[in-house]
């Protein structure tokens, strides 16, 4: 029995790729007339793990217990091109700042429903990584990188930038209280976080939106962090 080659990032990106191929050649009398993008996204992602399994030898998670793959510390999305977004489990309020804390494949697709043969077609538009880095809020993580950039190219000093900070948390309902707000303000000023490329709302779970992230990805502006697999 042949054993299989383990499963390396770059090998990773590169069935990702396959994988959105031989997809899009596919039909899936089961999915007709799905409407319920999470549905269509449970299959799309099982589909995605059985490829992979079949192929190389690696460690594979679930919702339940975590990374979809752990041992590349990656998370996988699948979501509509028509509203490219989804949850993701709340942690800590800093993730917004610093990122989720792990990489992210978000495959998007097109479903369309073929009346004659009854069956649905999955057109993968995009299959975007996100580095680690890149995952927290893109407008909070401008805005605090602008108010730390001040401090070194203004008038005020250190105490105004917090001030600042801490105005901008709350402003922004970062979910923290009074104390661990200031606490964080502090911090940002000697720990800049790095420019996020999602946008991520408040709930009981991070409400993710992906659409800057595939446009930038587009533009190839923030590669290799950022970036279209389908368009390498």
């Amino acid at each position: 029995m042949t054993s299989l080659p383990p499963l390396t990032l770059q090998l990773f990106h590169k069935a990702a790729t396959e994988f959105a191929e031989e997809l899009g050649g596919l039909a899936f009398p089961d999915l007709y007339g799905v409407t319920d993008g999470k549905a269509v996204g449970t299959a799309v992602e099982s589909m995605f793990k059985n490829y992979l399994v079949e192929r190389f030898d690696l460690e594979v998670g679930n919702a339940a217990n975590g990374l979809d793959f752990p041992s590349l510390n990656t998370d996988l999305k699948v979501t509509s091109r028509q509203k490219p977004q989804s949850s993701c489990p709340f942690t800590a309020a800093t993730q917004k700042i610093y990122g989720l804390g792990y990489n992210l494949l978000v495959v998007v697709y097109e479903k369309r429903d073929d009346p004659r043969d009854r069956v649905a077609h999955l057109d993968i538009k995009h299959v975007i990584y996100v580095d680690e880095r890149r995952t927290a809020d893109y407008n909070l993580t401008k805005q605090i990188r602008d108010i730390v950039d001040s401090l070194h190219s203004g008038p005020g000093g250190y105490e105004a930038v917090v001030e600042e900070l801490d105005a901008l948390l709350e402003d922004k309902n970062v979910p923290l209280d009074e104390v661990s707000r200031r606490q964080l303000a502090e911090r940002l000023v000697d720990d800049k976080p790095e420019q996020g490329y999602l946008t991520i709302s408040n709930a009981l779970q991070w409400r993710l939106q992906y659409g800057r992230a595939i446009g930038f990805a587009a533009a190839g502006t923030v590669a290799p962090e950022v970036v279209d697999l389908r368009a390498q």
